[in-house]
């Protein structure tokens, strides 16, 4: 996952000195949900993982520190499920919803800080906010079809993520993961959404894929990678919650495709 962006600012310049440091391969974390499970978490919800930011913020950051001491570098937030209208469905207020996104970054640089103070020998890892997809909110799979259905437009789609983006950005991450993204229409959205809004902090752009060619929605990853080829604000593109034999083969086209070196 990379792609290379010329930048002078250092805020742009840490996920490439992550990755250098690391020896050319940085290490994320792995499944949240899955071992928020073993620790015998409930998430059969909607807000799925998210659902720990209300009822157990303490685990959240007891799973950040396991995956820091099995070695991680980049410590993905727990917003992944987590968004302003599925917080507002559950009846909290928007002030409470926009919190609950802050207080996701902040638990995973607790979590960073108080293992990098005590063992220095590691690199300092990056906290990348998650950011899921429209599908990921309609809890209804479609996240793995891209089947939004005609009245999801553009427009909805930026409206959607546009005050999480803005929420995520101001708790201070390093770095913007926007995670299994399964049409072109909303990687434009992202695209659009880090331009309009001059975002300095690094993203990366995952897609899902369901056939190890094509994007979710059956349209070809040229046509959705070349929507980021035009922007200056993703630094990194890659690949989520698909079959891991598709992995290999993705990565090297989107290799080709975004021009990496």
């Amino acid at each position: 996952m990379g792609r290379e962006r010329e930048s002078g600012n250092a805020k742009e310049d840490v996920l490439a000195d992550l990755i250098e440091k690391a020896g050319g391969c940085a290490v994320v974390d792995g499944g949240f949900a899955t071992q928020l499970e073993r620790h015998g978490a409930t998430i059969d919800d909607p807000l799925w993982s998210a659902l720990c930011l209300i009822k157990d913020p303490d685990l959240i950051k007891r799973v950040h520190l396991e995956y820091l001491e099995a070695g991680a570098d980049i410590l993905v937030t727990s917003s992944y499920q987590a968004s302003l209208p599925g917080f507002q469905a559950r009846g909290l207020s928007m002030e409470e919803a926009e919190s609950l996104l802050t207080k996701s970054v902040r638990i995973a640089v607790e979590a960073r800080e108080s293992f990098w103070s005590s063992v220095k020998s590691y690199n300092r890892a990056l906290v990348a906010a998650s950011i899921g997809s429209y599908g990921a909110y309609l809890a209804d799979g479609s996240e793995y079809s891209g089947n939004y259905g005609p009245d999801v437009s553009l427009e909805k789609l930026k409206d959607f993520h546009r005050r999480r983006l803005q929420v995520l950005v101001e708790a201070g991450p390093d770095l913007l993961a926007f995670e299994t993204i399964p049409n072109k229409l909303e990687a434009q959205a992202c695209v659009e959404l880090l331009d309009e809004g001059n975002v300095s902090i690094p993203s990366w752009i995952c897609f899902s894929s369901v056939d190890g060619e094509n994007a979710a929605s059956g349209e070809s990853f040229e046509e959705c990678l070349n929507i980021i080829n035009k922007s200056r604000q993703v630094s990194a593109v890659g690949i989520n919650c698909a079959p891991p034999h598709f992995v290999l083969s993705l990565i090297q086209r989107f290799k080709q495709v975004c021009m990496i070196e």
